[in-house]
């Protein structure tokens, strides 16, 4: 009975702390989920395990352990109560998920609701005839163990387990903008026809209807950033879904970083004059294109597109993210410049989208259909599972995902293996299923592009997506970085006329690790990497990337540094080391830098090599980037001489010689009049 009782008043403070208990509910509101949680594992045959309390988005996942081998892929359960309120009676009950990695079922009070197979987009399910009056029992049952049914089967990155990402309730009206069609909005903007004239857009909402089908009447309003009503429409309802087509007349392109200008649609459900229900949706319009001799287009004008791919994962959470961690990033990325984002290698959380569009970055996103690496290298197998669970993320993706304007390109996949007659084995054939992922993807969106990854030879994918893009690591694997130009130009002029990109390139670097003069050598397998290296690789890539305009995107493999459990190089295992920004996101590399420098136009200098403190030999080179006009080096206050910046904003001044002990290495340069300068301090020791 005490027992009883305490977990009755437990489940009082979690309802109170989510809202529950609010006296009146409007025509839809949306309870966080997120607290009152425990967990612990399922496969325990210990039935009285005690459980561990934790707070949504949560994965077990989030502590880093080194090397491979205690990776945890497993099952867990979940469970919190869920409190039927008295404002709740004669309302429809939906629960919202949006990650649960990898597999997820769900209970109410022991009896099955639902499951779900993918990790990295939501679901919904309805709960409106299972839940009871008072307290309920809410189970999720997770794992994240390999399944071949389960996007992905391969990779090079780490599968975190859990309630990943926000849960909440939603509850609403018997009469309603349906949230269970593949856990969208339920409202689709479809841009038919843009340009700074006109706006043709058709508003597309799917009803779920309980009641009636006769007196409802859709109120679909488009507003601008002043809340100045630009287009309205009236309609009455005849069916579960109502198309309807809108014109907004001269408007506001949203114009990537120059002017990332965003609508408001508002879509209400009406009884009469009663609303029943309200989706608000925000949105830019804007036209794209992609020459194959020219590069990307947005509304009509030439975009260089370049920036990084990102992991969704930060040290201490893992992808178990919180919204500072996606303010962060994305506060990093707009200091380096980039002016484009491919979200590898599946689906991210919502902030991530909507943060690219008020900051005007156009982002790639994909399904997690990915190789190589890990249990199935080539990445795909021909069954129905593994397709039934490809297919249903792509609808995923592109109906929860379709309203956000900073989405131009829909991803299919990365470095699918084909057999080629080169390695031991022979892979299933995986091209006429990318077709048809091509087939599903413009079926849905014909508006947007589709474009995928490969690390073979280009010919077996041309006609499997508008677009092609290669990850190809010149001057870390083995190739030189000069190599690219011959490579790129030979893939343009074989490619029959389809636009070709880079979709990876890159290399490692460990802020621990530092060598002058720089060794030219493959260091893929080695322990040591580097930040020369890697600062050097990206320079060589760049300077070969700059002068192509004709590459549609060029991402930088990776954003930040993230664990994958199948690394045993760096300085740490279990680590992927070639981002330029720190798993813990606190120390930018050198080749950040760099791309700041080219990126960026606000004003900067910038010493590299800042953290090799310790040196033997007491001469070097000291390489600085800066978009001024001109920079001076000085070493204990003493002038060594003024130089102009190349054609890739580095200057260096070449066979220095330093003191012993201790040098203050400082460089000055002016933005007229204001005086820019950067320091750091080294020691040599002979």
């Amino acid at each position: 009975m005490k027992n009883k009782i305490l977990i009755l008043c437990l489940a009082c403070l979690w309802l109170a702390h989510d809202g529950l208990f609010a006296q009146e509910i409007s025509p839809r509101t949306v309870f966080s989920l997120n607290e009152g949680w425990e967990c612990r594992p399922i496969t325990t045959v210990n039935r009285k395990a005690p459980f561990t309390p934790v707070t949504i988005p949560h994965t077990w996942n989030a502590s880093y352990i080194e090397g491979t081998t205690l990776y945890d892929r497993k099952m867990m359960v979940y469970q919190r109560p869920l409190v039927m309120t008295e404002a709740m009676k004669g309302k429809r009950l939906f629960l919202y998920f949006e990650g649960v990695n990898s597999a997820a079922q769900v209970f109410l009070n022991r009896r099955t609701i639902g499951e779900h197979l993918g990790g990295y987009t939501a679901f919904c399910f309805e709960i409106t005839d299972q839940v009871k009056e008072g307290e309920n029992l809410l189970e999720v049952w997770v794992s994240n163990a390999y399944r071949t049914d389960i996007l992905p089967i391969s990779g090079d990155f780490n599968v975190n387990g859990g309630i990943h990402r926000p849960c909440h309730l939603i509850v609403t009206e018997q009469d309603c903008i349906s949230p269970l069609f593949y856990a969208s909005p339920g409202v689709f903007i479809h841009q038919e026809d843009i340009s700074q004239t006109a706006a043709d857009v058709n508003v597309e909402t799917h009803l779920s209807l309980r009641n009636k089908k006769q007196g409802l009447k859709l109120k679909t309003t488009i507003t601008d950033a002043a809340n100045k009503i630009v287009a309205s429409s009236e309609v009455g309802v005849s069916d579960a879904i109502v198309k309807q087509p809108m014109k907004i007349n001269r408007p506001v392109l949203w114009d990537g970083k120059k002017n990332p200008y965003l609508y408001t649609v508002t879509v209400g459900l009406y009884d009469g004059n009663q609303l029943k229900d309200r989706i608000v949706q925000r949105t830019g319009f804007r036209h794209f294109s992609v020459d194959h001799e020219k590069g990307f287009f947005l509304n009509g004008e030439y975009l260089n597109l370049y920036g990084f791919c990102r992991h969704e994962d930060a040290a201490g959470r893992a992808s178990a993210l919180l919204p500072e961690d996606y303010r962060m990033d994305m506060e990093l990325i707009k200091e380096s410049g980039a002016t484009a984002m491919r979200l590898a290698h599946y689906p991210h959380a919502e902030p991530m989208y909507d943060l690219s569009d008020e900051n005007g970055i156009i982002l790639w996103t994909e399904i997690p259909m990915c190789g190589p690496g890990g249990q199935a290298f080539a990445g795909f197998v021909d069954t129905e599972g593994y397709k039934d669970n490809a297919r249903l993320a792509v609808k995923e993706l592109v109906y929860q995902k379709f309203n956000h304007p900073s989405i131009c390109f829909w991803g299919i996949c990365n470095e699918i293996l084909v057999s080629d007659g080169k390695r031991f084995v022979e892979y299933d054939n995986p091209i006429p299923f990318i077709k048809e992922l091509n087939g599903i993807y413009k079926s849905i969106d014909s508006s947007r592009l589709t474009a995928l990854a490969t690390c073979v030879d280009q010919s077996y994918y041309l006609g499997c997506s508008d677009l092609i893009a290669w990850n190809k690591y010149f001057g870390w694997y083995k190739d030189a970085a000069p190599s690219a130009s011959k490579f790129f130009d030979d893939c343009k002029n074989s490619s029959n006329g389809i636009p070709v990109g880079v979709s990876e390139y890159g290399g490692g670097a460990s802020i621990n690790h530092h060598q002058w003069p720089l060794a030219m050598e493959d260091r893929s397998d080695s322990h040591f990497h580097p930040e020369e290296a890697q600062t050097f690789c990206h320079e060589g890539n760049w300077e070969s990337f700059a002068k192509r305009p004709y590459l549609w995107a060029k991402f930088i493999w990776v954003f930040a540094d993230f664990p994958s459990y199948m690394r045993q190089e760096g300085e740490t295992d279990g680590y992927n080391d070639k981002g330029l920004v720190t798993h813990d996101r606190k120390t930018k590399k050198d080749a950040f830098y760099f791309y700041k420098a080219n990126w960026n136009p606000e004003p900067m200098i910038y010493i590299t090599s800042r953290r090799f403190i310790k040196r033997e030999n007491p001469q070097t080179d000291i390489k600085v980037f800066t978009n001024l006009k001109e920079a001076t080096l000085y070493i204990n206050n003493k002038r060594i001489g003024t130089m102009k910046p190349d054609d890739m904003n580095r200057v260096v001044w070449k066979n220095i010689q330093l003191d012993k002990g201790r040098n203050t290495i400082r460089v000055e340069g002016k933005n007229g009049k204001e005086l820019l300068s950067d320091t750091c301090e080294w020691y040599c020791i002979k």
